[in-house]
């Protein structure tokens, strides 16, 4: 008999006892043998749970009896703990190390707001731009290199397109666009995605691209890291969740706003940045420019390796779109995807 037995039998013993005392009477006795049923049904259960509260089978194996499972059992419980314990110490150091490398990457790179400007040229050559910044060692483009290459020129333009919101006039432009076998980089807004995703589906059904235009459209030169990523990510995850389809990597700073700091991010985060070479005010819904001007205009700047900002709110360039690609076209000009870049 073991200890558990023994105990178990004297308890017994003790209860009956108990219960044919008249002076105890009838009602503790009764008291003191459900306490020993509840008692002995609990060791009953206790001895049948695994350390984890589990039930564990409790049906005799050779391997219990030679005591060669409870060995197998622990040492490759232990190996597989230790296994686990390693790969969450590697996974906790790597993510430290990431987050140190990615915040010491940026000592001493400016935060110093700019505002992208170009400068015009009216011989049909590539334009200027701004020269504060390298913008090409932050994978940052605005026209294209490599369209005029001495005497060989590449007549190729670039379109791109920025949505914020739809004014009704986004499907008429990617018909035109359909029509014309045009490829164009559409730079989204979440709001946008939101809003339009059937259009947005459209986009990449027919062979465009869908770039990041962040999710609230902030001015983004100063911002802190975490802010900077939370608009690039956040607009690229609902992108994904929305449609289904990945965001493609190319980004546009919202209004133009930038720093050195911002064009880094982004390109860590995996991104191009795109400005523009060719530009005009067509985002006032309210005061459009007639779409003559608008013609005339792209006759005006057009030029190699152009990347145009054109946005799809404009009525005027929903009526123009047609002619400015006809006219385009009639140049010997193509028209490019920025993954050419």
């Amino acid at each position: 008999m073991n200890l558990q037995q023994r105990y178990r039998s004297k308890l017994i013993y003790g209860v009956k006892r108990i219960h044919n005392s008249r002076a105890m009477g009838r009602g503790i006795g009764l008291f003191l043998m459900a306490l020993l049923l509840i008692c002995v049904n609990g060791c009953t259960m206790q001895s049948s749970k695994g350390p984890n509260n589990e039930v564990e089978d409790t049906r005799v194996t050779k391997e219990m009896v030679s005591g060669e499972g409870s060995k197998k059992e622990e040492q490759a419980g232990t190996k597989k703990k230790g296994k686990k314990n390693e790969e969450t110490e590697q996974k906790s150091a790597l993510t430290t190390q990431n987050r140190e490398l990615s915040m010491s990457s940026y000592d001493g790179i400016s935060h110093a707001y700019n505002s992208w400007w170009f400068k015009r040229n009216m011989d049909h050559l590539p334009s200027g731009a701004q020269e504060e910044i390298d913008i090409a060692k932050y994978n940052a483009v605005y026209v294209s290199n490599k369209a005029v290459q001495g005497k060989n020129i590449d007549k190729v333009i670039y379109l791109t397109f920025d949505c914020g919101y739809d004014n009704g006039y986004t499907e008429t432009m990617l018909d035109i666009l359909k029509k014309h076998k045009a490829p164009a980089t559409f730079f989204v807004t979440q709001t946008y995605i939101r809003d339009s995703t059937d259009i947005v589906k459209r986009m990449k059904e027919e062979g465009h691209f869908v770039g990041n235009h962040s999710i609230t459209h902030p001015n983004l030169s100063d911002a802190p890291l975490e802010k900077i990523e939370e608009e690039i990510l956040g607009c690229q995850d609902y992108m994904k969740e929305a449609t289904g389809y990945e965001m493609d990597l190319f980004f546009r700073p919202p209004k133009g706003e930038y720093s050195e700091y911002l064009l880094k991010v982004a390109q860590d985060l995996g991104y191009k940045t795109v400005f523009w070479s060719m530009a005009y005010l067509d985002y006032d819904v309210n005061n459009q420019p007639s779409v003559d001007h608008v013609v005339e205009h792209w006759q005006k700047y057009y030029h190699p390796g152009a990347i145009p900002l054109i946005h799809n709110v404009s009525s005027a360039n929903a009526a123009a779109l047609e002619t400015i690609l006809t006219n385009l076209e009639k140049e010997g000009y193509r028209f490019g995807s920025l993954d050419e870049l």
